[in-house]
């Protein structure tokens, strides 16, 4: 005999199983509408991969997987996709999330699918890579992808053990029992192609003793194999990963630690046929069994089911009397949990479906206060503290909870079940879970933001310090070529004088009608020098004139710079000149047209002695009246054009302008140019951007248009 230990607590609730035991598995057929969850395991939620009014058939993949811990979803029957949507589902939190909706067209005709005729030679990278696509997840409860736990490399060595698990201790759910009773060759075959992943030195099939039946049809089953049908006394809550290797094999897995620390891998029965299923036959995990039980239901029993069946489906069938349900509840009494709605969907870990009467399962009395009794310690099968956690719990001390191994607790309820004050203990934990994983993932969030601030900051600083070395080094470049230009200039003429020559000449020139002499070289001045010699040059030159010929002077200099600034400004607009320059042509001559009054009014004012001499008559059109010209033929040229041929031509007229920007900018850093004119670049650059990214969402969108 094979020496059984036992673990810490436990309690003996009533089973109620005998109920759902006197029939046969029945099939339940194809309902007209199948909802399937994209996430029905751990990990990351599948991602659709069907579109509305898509048709698919049986087995066909819909979902693709989304992550490593993460498994693709299968069409149940054949039939039609009609929506992907948010629907509610079997949830503790009774949140909706995303499903496929297949309507069925009742043919139930099958995708082509084989398994893998000789699977005892396949290598284990492809006997995983079956059992991945075809969906499997742990059918225990917990939904843990079968293949990422077969394929987990243990910390502490190899695995040495393999656990099936047939123990069911959960009252009323009875489908791993019948599904032993009825298919323990399929049980068998599936173990045999885990024992070939696994490679353990001995497979155990813990099953409890109250399913005598069960236990007989496995051992006929395992007759000439390695297996071992271990027996062993009921107890709640058995069935738990944690407690069933501990009676089976006396070894304890650690605080936070996994089964495979501690060389053992455990896997569930139901898991076991649909790893048969899908490695020998090449069928996906599409149906499971599903216990239906409750005295609201007038024949219990268990159905192999269609993943994504309605639970009201499933209810008819069973003679379900709605007037004298309690409340629904997905799995059983200890660890289950109230439906919402009979209309959500069995999903991969829908073991059961509870339809109790209220005197069955009354409601749980008020609760009391902690009388510090023990009990709760006492009955604990993971050796908490469960009256601390409690306290912890109530006063939201996260660290202390984490401290007294808050994650430990598998949710069984045995705590909540012999605490005489009927304090709803595990409800507690559950919500202290939840709110601490959130904290977790807050401060997860909070530092890898405060890490990418960090490199933003160090990143702004680094190009900050590149940018001054670079502004350091273009002036001590135009520094050294202002020396240079010194030491070669003449300095010993003096700058004032050589402007006042100058201008004498000019005015020479222009009353002979000779050309202006050009300006001799004189020593490179700083801007503010220049400005000195040139005011001084002008009252050189007007010294001699009257008050009309200055007034006239005035006004046809005033005339001549409006002239230019307008043509200026015209020309900018055609050749696509950047904003900032076009803002300053247009602000210099809306401050010209006032001085040009006032210049007018003045020589208005002293008379004909202001007047102009008559000039020969000209041809040629002065500058104004050309650039009024241009503007006009340009807006001649774009009149017929329609407004997608519009938008492409100022699309283009964008980009040249931004080529020539980036262009005329990286001239002027190659230069050494002044701080000023490369910043001027970089902002109109900046500027650009945007008018470009603008004018170019204009062209699709007008394309688009003429497409529909």
């Amino acid at each position: 005999m094979r020496k059984i230990w036992d673990f810490h607590g436990g309690i003996h609730p009533p089973e109620n199983k005998h109920q759902s035991l006197t029939q046969p598995i029945r099939r339940a057929g194809i309902p007209a509408e199948l909802v399937l969850p994209l996430n029905q395991h751990i990990g990351a939620p599948a991602e659709p991969i069907v579109e509305i009014g898509q048709k698919v058939l049986k087995g066909e993949c819909v979902a693709r997987p989304a992550g490593f811990i993460s498994v693709p979803v299968h069409a149940p029957t054949s039939g039609t996709v009609t929506a992907v949507e948010e629907r509610q589902v079997a949830h503790p939190s009774g949140l909706a999330t995303e499903c496929i909706v297949i309507t069925s067209d009742l043919e139930d005709r099958w995708v082509e699918h084989a398994g893998i005729p000789d699977w005892t030679s396949a290598d284990k990278a492809t006997l995983l890579a079956c059992i991945r696509d075809a969906g499997i997840a742990g059918m225990g409860g917990a939904g843990f992808p079968t293949a990422v736990k077969l394929g987990v490399n243990p910390r502490g060595g190899s695995i040495d053990t393999l656990v099936l698990n047939g123990t069911e201790c959960e009252p009323y759910i009875t489908a791993d029992h019948v599904l032993m009773r009825e298919r323990a060759e399929e049980v068998v075959a599936g173990t045999r192609i885990l024992q070939k992943l696994v490679e353990p030195k001995e497979t155990l099939l813990g099953v409890e003793d109250n399913k005598p039946d069960a236990i007989e049809a496995l051992r006929r089953a395992c007759e000439g194999t390695d297996m071992d049908v271990v027996v062993f006394p009921t107890k709640y809550p058995s069935g738990g990963e944690k407690q069933l290797i501990e009676i089976l094999t006396g070894r304890q897995v650690p605080s936070g630690g996994l089964p495979a620390d501690i060389g053992v891998v455990c896997q569930n029965m139901g898991t076991a046929v649909a790893v048969y299923r899908a490695v020998v036959h090449g069928e996906p995990l599409i149906s499971r069994i599903t216990t239906v039980t409750g005295e609201a239901v007038a024949q219990p029993g268990n159905f192999d089911v269609l993943l994504g069946t309605p639970m009201s489906f499933l209810l008819e069938l069973s003679g379900f009397s709605a007037d004298r349900l309690q409340r629904l509840v997905m799995g059983g009494p200890m660890m289950g949990f109230t439906i919402p709605d009979a209309a959500v969907p069995v999903v991969k870990t829908t073991n059961c479906i509870l339809a109790p009467t209220e005197k069955e399962l009354p409601p749980p009395p008020p609760a009391q206060p902690c009388i510090r009794c023990g009990l709760c310690a006492e009955a604990c099968p993971a050796s908490l503290l469960p009256q601390q956690l409690y306290w912890f719990s109530r006063g939201k001390e996260y660290e202390k909870l984490e401290a007294h191994n808050l994650f430990d607790c598998i949710e069984c309820g045995a705590c909540s079940y012999a605490c005489p004050s009927n304090i709803p203990l595990v409800q507690y934990y559950r919500a202290s879970k939840a709110e601490v994983t959130q904290l977790k993932r807050d401060q997860a969030k909070s530092e890898h933001s405060k890490t990418r601030f960090e490199a933003r900051q160090e990143r702004l600083q680094r190009e900050a310090e590149e940018k001054e070395a670079q502004r350091r080094a273009r002036k001590e470049a135009a520094e050294a070529r202002a020396r240079q230009a010194a030491e070669a200039g003449s300095a010993e003429q003096d700058p004032i004088q050589a402007a006042i020559e100058r201008a004498q000449a000019k005015k020479a020139a222009a009353q002979e009608g000779e050309e202006t002499p050009q300006r001799p070289a004189v020593a490179q001045l700083d801007p503010a020098q220049l400005a000195i010699e040139r005011a001084k040059a002008a009252r050189a030159v007007s010294a001699d004139q009257s008050p009309a010929e200055k007034a006239r002077a005035n006004l046809e200099r005033l005339q001549e710079r409006l002239a230019k600034s307008e043509a200026k400004l015209t020309a900018s607009r055609e050749q696509g000149a950047e904003a900032t320059i076009i803002d300053a042509l247009e602000a210099a001559i809306e401050k010209l047209r006032p001085k040009l009054e006032v210049a007018q009014q003045e020589v208005d004012a002293l008379g004909d002695e202001a007047q102009p001499k008559p000039a020969p008559a000209a041809e040629e059109k002065d500058a104004a009246q050309l650039a009024i010209e241009r503007a006009q033929a340009a807006r001649a040229a774009t009149a017929d054009q329609s407004p997608g041929e519009k938008a492409q031509a100022n699309l283009e007229r964008l980009r040249q302008r931004l080529a020539k920007s980036e262009a005329k900018l990286a001239a002027s850093r190659e230069e050494g140019a002044d701080d000023s004119i490369i910043d001027a670049l970089e902002a109109a650059i900046e500027k650009l951007r945007p008018k470009l990214e603008a004018a170019q969402r204009e062209v699709e969108e007008l394309k688009a248009g003429q497409e529909a």
